[in-house]
């Protein structure tokens, strides 16, 4: 058999109204908390979403696209060294070339010979370099496109 519940029992539902709280009436948003009021029922885990995937694709990106730019600047750095002591070493323009297409070898630079202009008139070396590196992004292909260009003026 059943018993009858005291007066204290937790379990006693009889106060309670349609809106699942003791002692109120009315309807549904009125009484509950403020996110119901403002409409926001899951949109700020669905923007916390959205701004964490914006985050790893800008991480992606990133480590990606950086050890590309870094060995650009390295090169850059080597040619302009070549290009410095070229005079003194009285290399020729095809040596320049040799030395610079090294270079782009040690940095891992998708660099033929062809790419690779030297100008060297009474002490003065310009090298110009043109080439492309395609990033892989899984879903863009991205070409960046370079251009170093190095100089050495002579002092006299």
């Amino acid at each position: 058999m059943m018993e009858p519940l005291s007066q204290g029992d937790p379990t006693d539902f009889s106060g309670l109204s349609s809106v699942g709280t003791r002692g109120t009436t009315g309807s549904g948003c009125a009484s509950q908390t403020r996110r119901c009021a403002h409409g926001e029922r899951g949109a700020g885990r669905l923007k916390a979403i959205v701004w964490t995937l914006i985050l790893a694709a800008c991480v992606y990106i990133s480590v990606r696209v950086i050890p590309i730019y870094v060995n650009e600047y390295e090169f850059q750095d080597g040619m302009q060294t070549i290009a410095r002591f070229a005079t003194v070493n009285r290399q020729g323009v095809d040596q320049i070339r040799d030395a610079t297409l090294r270079e782009a070898e040690k940095d891992d630079l998708p660099v033929r010979k062809e790419d690779i202009k030297v100008r060297a008139v009474n002490g003065n070396v310009i090298i110009n370099v043109d080439y492309s590196v395609t990033v892989d992004l899984h879903v863009y292909q991205w070409t960046l496109n370079f251009h170093p260009t190095v100089t050495n003026n002579a002092l006299f």
